[in-house]
């Protein structure tokens, strides 16, 4: 039988993980930090915000529900059998922190099975706090909270397309790369390098369309039900269903029309 779950009370905790994240990481902000890479052929930075940031999250998630999983991004898995599971992703864009530009954020997901069915992403630097729970998003601001909702953009030709680096040098490969350049021709507008910032922005109606390759599992696990909260559809490149089984191709559209538009261009 599936466990009851008080949505509710979770969301509340999910507050409160980010609120232990925004401890750790706010204070590191725009210091000087060293930074280590965790490649040896390539660069993949990560800080002491990243490593004390989910530390925070993990001990808060273990003293309160030691029966759930926790997947991270720097500190591993714990019970991989658990029915629930936290995916964590405490500096989505590192590479944005580093640089003092604030559109890292920190992402929580909640999963049941493979299905992500709470997601926070959580901006400390300008007080923005997105989460999606049920058929829900909102956004906190401040000492302000509000229901968001897409753009209800269907057309392609009026879209504001983003991905994080349009570029064959470390997400999309060479046929990727042509394929998103196609698309974004065809868009009316094209951001970059904003990370999973990008789909709190779709989420409120700010952007229109993500697309992206590469992700790892604690990157995409908390865009879900954000999106999906603010009547967005996310899949991957196929139009497949987008959860833990899913690889790390992203589609996120404010509308199925503007989502089956971008799928053909994409053409996978």
């Amino acid at each position: 039988m599936a466990q009851t779950l008080d949505l509710d009370a979770l969301v509340a905790f999910a507050h409160e993980l980010a609120d232990a994240a925004r401890r750790e990481t706010l204070p590191r902000f725009r210091s000087a930090l060293a930074v280590d890479n965790k490649l040896a052929a390539d660069f993949d930075p990560v800080t002491d915000a990243d490593r004390e940031a989910e530390r925070a999250i993990r001990a808060l998630i273990e003293r309160r529900y030691p029966e759930h999983g926790i997947l991270g991004e720097e500190h591993g898995e714990r019970l991989p059998n658990a029915q629930l599971r936290w995916v964590l992703d405490p500096i989505d864009g590192t590479r944005s922190f580093i640089c003092g530009a604030p559109t890292w954020t920190t992402l929580i997901a909640l999963e049941r099975g493979p299905e992500p069915i709470l997601g926070v992403i959580d901006q400390p630097h300008v007080e923005e706090r997105w989460i999606g729970a049920g058929e829900r998003a909102w956004l906190h601001r401040r000492a302000s909270v509000r229901a968001i909702t897409t753009s209800g953009c269907e057309r392609l030709a009026d879209a504001r397309v983003s991905t994080t680096d349009p570029r064959a040098v470390g997400y999309f490969d060479a046929a990727e790369e042509a394929a998103f350049a196609r698309l974004a021709r065809a868009c009316k507008l094209a951001r970059f390098s904003m990370d999973a910032y990008a789909y709190a922005l779709l989420a409120m109606g700010q952007l229109d369309l993500v697309v992206e390759s590469g992700l790892k599992h604690y990157d995409y696990a908390a865009l879900a039900p954000v999106v999906r909260g603010a009547g967005g559809v996310i899949t991957d490149w196929r139009g497949e269903s987008f959860d833990a089984d899913a690889g790390g191709h992203t589609v996120a559209a404010a509308t199925p029309q503007l989502h089956a538009e971008a799928l053909a261009m994409l053409g996978r």
